[in-house]
C-alpha cells in the first residue's frame, strides 16, 4: 500500500452503517483514495475493499468474548502487521473501542495517524477508558455535543461532527407511504420488534421481545413486523417465533428503518437502533438482557441512570427502559400499552425527539471525510 490510502475497521452493523456515509463521502472527494479494512455489506457498496467481513467481529457482552478472544486476537495481530508493512495514511476506526483502541495505539506509535470515529461513552461507564484513548487517538470524531468537552486538557483533539443519522433519517418521516410498501393497511396498531443485529443479543433478548409481541397481537390484533438484521440471524428468530405457535409476524429482510416509519411503536434493543427509533419520531420500549456473567461484571459499572441513546441525550426517562430481570414479556407488553394508550404523551416524544433531531443534524459524512483527509494530508 503506498501513500494515499484509508485503513477503516468497523466492527458491527451500526459501525458499517455509519462508515458507509463516510466511505461514501470520501470517495466523493477523493475517489483515487482506496479505502480497505474491516467493512460490511453498506461499506462494500460504497466501494470499500473489505479484508474481513464486520460481523466477525461483533460479540455481545464480555462473557461472549471469551470463546471467541483468540480468533479475535489472531485477526487484530494479522491486521496490524499488515498495516504496518503497507502503512496506509491515516488508520480511522469506527467505534468497535475494545477492538481498535489496542489496534490504535500500536499504530499511533508506529507513526500512522489514528482518527476514532464514535466516542467511546465513558460518560456512561468504563471511564478508566480515558488515558488509553489519549494514548491511543489523535483525533476523536464525536456524534454527540456534550462529548468533545469530556477531552478538555488532554492531547486528543476531540471534534463533535453531528451524529450521521440524524442527516441520513429525515425530518418529517411518512408513515403511510411505508405502511404502503409493506402492504398494510390494518387499523390495528403496528408494531416493530428489534431484538439486535448480533447474534448473541437475539439469543438472550429475542424470547422476551417475541412473547411481548405474542400478548400486544392477543390485546390488540397488532400487526407486528420483524427485520432481520443480518441474514444469519433469521434461523435463530424463526426458532424463537415458533414458541408462540399463534404469533403472525410479517418478516422483512433488512428494511429497519420502512419498519420504524411505519410502525406505531417498537419494541428495540438497548443501542444505536433506539436513537433510529428516536429520529423516526416513535414511541418505543427498550429492553436488554446479557449473559448472566457479563451482566454481572457490568452491573456496577455505569455512571448514568439511563442505558438508551434518547433518554441518554435527553438526560431524562422520556421511554421506558426494562434490563435483565425487568425485561420480561409482561413487562414489555404493559409498558407498550401504556404509551400506545397515551396521545398526549406520545405528542410529547415527538416534540422531544424533533428537537434531538435537530441538534444532531450536521454535514457529518462531509465534516467526518475532511478530518480523516486532514489527518493523512490528503486533503485539497
Amino acid at each position: 500500500m503506498t501513500a494515499g490510502s484509508i485503513a477503516m475497521v468497523a466492527g458491527e452493523a451500526s459501525g458499517d452503517l455509519l462508515a458507509s456515509t463516510v466511505v461514501a463521502a470520501l470517495r466523493r472527494v477523493r475517489p483515487d483514495v482506496p479505502c480497505m479494512g474491516i467493512g460490511g455489506a453498506r461499506m462494500r457498496a460504497q466501494g470499500f475493499t473489505a479484508w474481513w467481513p464486520e460481523e466477525r467481529l461483533a460479540v455481545n457482552g464480555f462473557a461472549a468474548v471469551l470463546p471467541r478472544l483468540p480468533e479475535l486476537l489472531w485477526m487484530r495481530r494479522q491486521l496490524r502487521l499488515r498495516l504496518l508493512r503497507q502503512r496506509p495514511s491515516v488508520f480511522v476506526g469506527v467505534d468497535a473501542p475494545d477492538f481498535n483502541l489496542g489496534l490504535e495505539r500500536r499504530l499511533r506509535a508506529a507513526g500512522i495517524p489514528t482518527v476514532h470515529l464514535v466516542s467511546p461513552s465513558i460518560w456512561a461507564w468504563r471511564r478508566e477508558r480515558l488515558q488509553g484513548i489519549v494514548q491511543a487517538v489523535d483525533h476523536l470524531l464525536c456524534v454527540f455535543p456534550f462529548e468533545p468537552e469530556l477531552y478538555a486538557g488532554t492531547t486528543v483533539r476531540a471534534t463533535y461532527i453531528g451524529h450521521p443519522l440524524a442527516e441520513l433519517i429525515p425530518e418529517q418521516v411518512d408513515q403511510v407511504a411505508a405502511r404502503k410498501a409493506l402492504g398494510i393497511a390494518a387499523t390495528s396498531p403496528v408494531i416493530a420488534v428489534l431484538p439486535g443485529s448480533r447474534a448473541g443479543e437475539v439469543r438472550q433478548i429475542g424470547p422476551s421481545f417475541f412473547g411481548a409481541a405474542a400478548l400486544l397481537q392477543q390485546r390488540h390484533g397488532a400487526r407486528v413486523l420483524l427485520p432481520v438484521a443480518q441474514p444469519g440471524l433469521e434461523r435463530v428468530l424463526r426458532r424463537q417465533c415458533a414458541a408462540h405457535p399463534g404469533l403472525e409476524v410479517q418478516w422483512l429482510s433488512g428494511q429497519s428503518h420502512r419498519a420504524m416509519a411505519a410502525c406505531d411503536l417498537a419494541l428495540v434493543a438497548s443501542g444505536t437502533a433506539t436513537l433510529e427509533c428516536a429520529l423516526f419520531k416513535r414511541p418505543m420500549v427498550i429492553g436488554y438482557r446479557l449473559p448472566a456473567l457479563s451482566w454481572h461484571l457490568m452491573k456496577n459499572k455505569g455512571y448514568l441512570p439511563w442505558v438508551g441513546l434518547p433518554n441518554i441525550l435527553a438526560r431524562s426517562f422520556l421511554v421506558p427502559e426494562l434490563l435483565q430481570h425487568e425485561c420480561t414479556p409482561q413487562a414489555l407488553a404493559d409498558a407498550a400499552d401504556a404509551l400506545l394508550n397515551d396521545e398526549p404523551r406520545q405528542a410529547r416524544l415527538r416534540m422531544r425527539f424533533a428537537e434531538l433531531h435537530a441538534a444532531l443534524r450536521r454535514p457529518t459524512a462531509s465534516l467526518a471525510a475532511q478530518a480523516i483527509l486532514e489527518s493523512a494530508n490528503l486533503a485539497d
